[in-house]
């Protein structure tokens, strides 16, 4: 079974994050930031996984501890989830355009965590979700889920657009990546560590 959740409470934040990887796109997301919630939601639908997020953060100072923290959360649980990475695809590279936006993830389940974020003019408020966290919360997932991850935004003029495009292309590389796909590790020195 590959589920994890947990809770974790700071000063700043208090999260419950619940993960099942092999789930059917349900997702029931409430972090007090609309915007982020509809993102969280697509991770759910378009990874192909079921996830429970919910959140009181300090949002009386912004959003920032929120989106970060959840990306922590939710890192730590990918990584427990898939335990060894047994048969896991472990690479993947998604494109998805949004009308005028095109983004491109490409990730490595490899036990290494590192983020290459080429998307530096997504900036400015979609509701109350400030666009430049977007980075902080990859940077977060990468970090704490020992994954490695390339984004590119590689066109866009609407930043609702643009920081769908970078969601869903993620979100259906992640899936790929943790697929099923051998009864074997990928990788040459026989784990992913």
């Amino acid at each position: 079974m590959r589920k994890a959740k947990t809770v974790r409470k700071t000063k700043e934040t208090d999260i419950l994050i619940e993960l099942d990887l092999d789930g059917n796109g349900k997702a029931d997301i409430d972090t007090g930031i609309g915007f982020f919630d509809h993102m969280l939601g697509i991770i759910a639908v378009h990874g192909g996984m079921n996830l429970t997020v919910k959140c009181k953060g300090d949002l009386n100072v912004d959003g920032h501890h929120t989106v970060e923290d959840i990306g922590i959360v939710l890192g730590k649980l990918l990584a427990e989830a898939l335990g060894d990475k047994k048969g896991i695809a472990r690479f993947a590279c998604e494109y998805v355009p949004m009308d005028d936006s095109l983004a491109r993830s490409v990730i490595d389940i490899s036990g290494r965590s590192f983020l290459v974020y080429n998307a530096g003019h997504l900036t400015g408020m979609i509701g109350n979700y400030d666009a430049d966290l977007t980075e902080e919360f990859f940077r977060a997932v990468c970090s704490y889920g020992m994954i490695n991850l390339h984004i590119d935004l590689l066109r866009g003029s609407n930043t609702h657009h643009m920081c769908e495009a970078i969601f869903k292309s993620f979100a259906r590389a992640l899936g790929a990546a943790t697929r099923i796909v051998t009864d074997k590790v990928l990788s040459t020195k026989g784990s992913l560590e």
